[in-house]
């Protein structure tokens, strides 16, 4: 079974207060966002590895440390996703990013993909699938499915707030797949929202709500 971690740092769960009220604006809502996002990401990446790289200080010769060469990709779920896609790469620059796109069908609830663009080498990447409300858990386990089909063998999911449902589908369907999670929250209401959640996250994030 894949690692379930619930973060309890204080800068995170102070910023998530941010975003929960609804009279924060789509400004600030959206830098909170990118600021979490970077946070999560910070200990998604504890166990990357490194390796010896000599090098010279100003001051002599030492024996640094740097990524051992790992290949990363940030892959947003549209649209929501995009907006944790900025933080993350403050931290991972070099990280390729894809795009997988879904919309969830008011009437069924389940999701409905209409995009998806990869890196090309997207297999031989350790990817980092992102989107800030994991709820039904139908959008993050179908865009996880749609990676496994492209060959991503290394996968983790990060979210910032998230209902025990969807944890538990996606630590059924995908139990090789690390979860990060900012919060885990107390329940889904009838259409399918967290509660007491944040309400529509793209919505904020973009301003068109």
């Amino acid at each position: 079974m894949g690692k379930l971690v619930i973060m309890d740092h204080p800068l995170i769960q102070h910023k998530i207060g941010i975003i929960r009220d609804k009279d924060t604006g789509s400004k600030d809502f959206r830098e909170m966002v990118g600021e979490i996002a970077m946070l999560e990401c910070f200990e998604a990446t504890r166990d990357l590895k490194l390796e010896d790289c000599p090098t010279e200080t100003p001051m002599g010769k030492t024996v640094a440390k740097r990524l051992a060469g790992k290949k990363l990709a940030i892959v947003p779920i549209l649209r929501a996703g995009l907006g944790m896609v900025p933080g993350m790469q403050t931290l991972i620059p070099a990280a390729k990013v894809g795009h997988i796109g879904l919309y969830r069908d008011p009437e069924t609830l389940k999701p409905v993909e209409y995009y998806c663009k990869l890196p090309q080498d997207i297999e031989e990447r350790d990817v980092f699938v992102v989107d800030p409300m994991l709820a039904t858990g139908g959008s993050a386990c179908d865009a996880i499915a749609q990676l496994k089909k492209h060959g991503c063998r290394n996968i983790r999911f990060l979210c910032i707030i998230a209902a025990p449902d969807g944890v538990k589908k996606l630590q059924e369907e995908h139990p090789d797949v690390d979860i990060y999670i900012g919060a885990l929250d107390d329940h889904l209401n009838d259409i399918g929202y967290i509660v007491p959640g944040l309400g529509d996250a793209g919505d904020r994030i973009f301003g068109t709500k």
